[in-house]
């Protein structure tokens, strides 16, 4: 199992008016590394904490990149082998190669993905639980790999 985190820069403070997001700048890196899995043709599971969560991301996900549609559905939805991207609150009954993890705990399925990408965001309650993240996949005996997200 490979293990990816993505750092998140600070946000820039020297910025006269600071434009709020419409989402978090570590949704926006996931909906990108997912689009990038899914023209790898690599099945993806985007998860999150709650299904209330997965409903603003599936609706986020609908607007991302207009010009190049990433297929994708929540449980229950589409094909019976499911789209290629599915956004979910718990395990997916389909298999998916892909695990992008926006939930603040590890799923104990998550050693079923070949690849698993967490996010280190900014935010400082968001950074400590990626920090518990980061601890519980060495306790398991996996090495994460750190990368820059800029």
């Amino acid at each position: 199992m490979h293990i990816s985190f993505y750092l998140l820069p600070e946000p820039e403070t020297n910025v006269a008016e600071p434009k709020p997001s419409a989402i978090p700048a570590h949704w926006q890196l996931a909906c990108q590394l997912c689009a990038e899995h899914y023209r790898q043709q690599q099945r993806v599971l985007m998860l999150t904490d709650d299904e209330a969560t997965a409903l603003q991301l599936d609706e986020w996900l609908w607007q991302f990149e207009p010009d190049r549609f990433i297929p994708h559905n929540l449980p229950g939805e589409g094909p019976s082998r499911g789209a290629p991207v599915e956004i979910n609150w718990q395990a997916s009954r389909q298999a998916r190669s892909v695990l992008i993890n926006l939930s603040r705990t590890v799923p104990e399925f998550a050693q079923r993905y070949a690849h698993v990408i967490e996010f280190v965001p900014a935010d400082t309650d968001l950074k400590a639980a990626a920090r518990t993240r980061y601890k519980h996949y060495r306790q398991l005996g996996f090495t994460p790999q750190m990368l820059n997200a800029d």
